[in-house]
């Protein structure tokens, strides 16, 4: 999985359509191998991180699950740890 692409699900309050669109625009980008598509290209990759979204959106509103909702602030605090831990 894309590094950049954070977990969606499962948060209080939940994920904003700007994070559904940047996580598709992430995935897009990896998949494309490409950050910004050439003028020609540039339709199919809008469309698809349009349809990326879309789907992103669909799964989140589906998934069930009877855990407690994570809150956003702690599990950066959690991040910020980790990576500290890992480069000092």
């Amino acid at each position: 999985m894309c590094r950049n692409i954070r977990t969606l699900h499962n948060f209080e309050p939940p994920a904003t359509t700007d994070e559904v669109h940047a996580a598709a625009l992430q995935y897009v980008r990896k998949v494309a191998g490409t950050s910004r598509p050439s003028q020609v290209n540039a339709e199919a990759f809008d469309a698809a991180v349009e349809a990326v979204a879309a789907a992103t959106q669909q799964l989140l509103d589906a998934l069930v699950t009877t855990a407690a909702p994570k809150d956003r602030e702690v599990e950066a605090a959690k991040a910020k740890a980790r990576s500290a831990a890992r480069y000092g």
